[in-house]
Formats: structure tokens, C-alpha cells, sequence
């Protein structure tokens, strides 16, 4: 695989779908990133991790940091940093990320916007296959809120459905770039919220999220369908359809990674 020169998506030739829950997501994917600065392959991942919450490494700036990772943890919400930008995100049941990793030609970061439009392109296709029509766009009130968020419409407007972020890093003596998705699947976006006010609040960072402002796959497909409850097997179609949209072959079911 060439090394992706122009900053946009390259092509990934096959996408990992993990079937158990990554008890280090963070660390799992300095491992990609190492694995793809020594190679030059570009991969793709779906996972899951475990309950948690995932930062950006900006807030261990902040005073209370320490103060807030405490009381979180207290409440079965440990708290990870992360490579890529961005702001809190919560991991856990329900939860599904998309990983795509890969060594550029860019010493330094270049046309960031166009990663983020061919991820946005790709996710809603993606969605577009199970009847969900999504947008990218800003959605005030929703964590790790940007421009490049994934949306549906909703009663105040656009409701956020995906996350976006990306990091470049010089792995190895490589220059790397990590985009990531986060969406909410069938976890309940209310508690959620819930859990990452409550480190705002610990943190003191004067942050707050509003709870109506970010939905899940699941009340989006309820939403799109005329009120249909969705289907059982929805995890599995929004992962064979972001899998045939972001790679070139897709596992077998009975092939998918540990």
C-alpha cells in the first residue's frame, strides 16, 4: 500500500471487526498506529471498549483533573486520554468506534478538513443503507461537539449521531494519521450525558451538555422508520455497512477478529 500523499482517505483494503470489547482502546490503537507507521498499510477497525471515559490529553492541563478522574472512577467511569483532539467522549456497552489508521507523506498535518468530509461521506453512506439520512454539522450542546459531527434532523434541529476527531503523530520516525467515529448504538444518550456532565462538574471546567442534543443509531432508525422499533440485528447491519463502505473486503462473520 502506498503512503496516503494528498491527506484524504486512503484506501483500506480490509477492515478488522472486533467482536470482544478492547479493555485499552487508547492503547490499541498506538499499537494500529505503530503497526501502520512500520508498514505502511493502512487499517481499519470496529470496536468496543470498555465502560469509561476518553479525554483529549488538553485536559490534563486542567486543575482538576486529577480531582475529577477520582470521583469518576468512584462511579465506574475510569477515565483514558487519548491521541486524536476533540473533547470528553464516553465509552461502553453500546457504543461502537471506527478506527482508520494510516502513514502519510505529510510531515505535518495538511488538508484535515478532507479527512474529515471523505469520513462524514463514508458514514452516511453507511447510515444511508439502514434509511437514516445524516449530515455533517455542529451540534451546540453535545460532547466533543464539532464542525465535522455527523447529524438527523430533529424537533430543535439537528441531533448529533456520530463523533468525529483525527490525530497525526510521527510514529517510529513515520509521520501517522488516526481518524475515529464514535456512535452511540443502542446506549442510552441521556445517561450518558449525565456521565460526562458529572465530570465537567468534578473537573470545573464550566462545561455542560445538553441532553437532547446527541442520539443513537437505534432512536434514529426508530425516528427514520415512522416509529418501528429496530431491529434485533442492528448492530450487526451498521457494521456490514460501514465495513463495505470503508473497505475493499469484508470478514466473514466467523472470521472476525478476537
Amino acid at each position: 500500500m502506498a503512503d496516503a500523499g494528498d491527506a484524504s482517505l486512503p484506501v483500506f483494503g480490509f477492515l478488522s471487526r472486533h467482536r470482544q470489547p478492547l479493555a485499552d482502546g487508547m492503547a490499541q490503537e498506538a499499537e494500529w498506529l505503530a503497526r501502520a507507521a512500520d508498514s505502511g498499510r493502512a487499517v481499519a477497525h470496529l470496536w468496543r471498549g470498555s465502560s469509561g471515559l476518553v479525554v483529549p490529553r488538553s485536559h490534563e492541563r486542567e486543575a482538576g483533573f486529577a480531582n475529577a478522574c477520582a470521583q469518576a472512577a468512584l462511579h465506574g467511569w475510569p477515565v483514558q486520554v487519548r491521541a486524536s483532539g476533540g473533547g470528553l467522549v464516553p465509552q461502553g456497552p453500546g457504543v461502537l468506534n471506527l478506527s482508520l489508521v494510516w502513514r502519510t507523506a505529510q510531515a505535518q498535518p495538511h488538508g484535515t478538513d478532507a479527512v474529515y468530509r471523505g469520513m462524514c461521506a463514508g458514514l452516511a453512506a453507511a447510515f444511508a443503507r439502514l434509511g437514516i439520512a445524516a449530515h455533517a454539522a455542529e451540534v451546540p450542546g453535545s460532547f466533543c461537539d464539532g464542525r465535522f459531527n455527523l447529524a438527523v434532523a430533529g424537533p430543535e434541529g439537528p441531533t448529533k449521531l456520530v463523533g468525529t476527531a483525527q490525530a497525526w503523530r510521527r510514529v517510529n520516525g513515520q509521520p501517522t494519521v488516526l481518524a475515529h467515529a464514535l456512535m452511540l448504538v443502542r446506549a442510552d444518550p441521556v445517561a450518558l450525558t449525565q456521565a460526562c456532565n458529572a465530570f465537567e462538574a468534578a473537573l470545573g471546567s464550566g462545561r455542560r451538555y445538553r441532553e437532547a442534543a446527541v442520539t443513537s443509531v437505534a432512536q434514529a432508525w426508530t425516528q427514520a422508520h415512522g416509529g418501528a422499533t429496530p431491529p434485533t440485528d442492528l448492530d450487526e447491519r451498521l457494521e456490514q455497512a460501514l465495513a463495505e463502505e470503508f473497505a475493499h473486503i469484508v470478514p466473514p462473520r466467523d472470521l472476525l477478529a478476537a
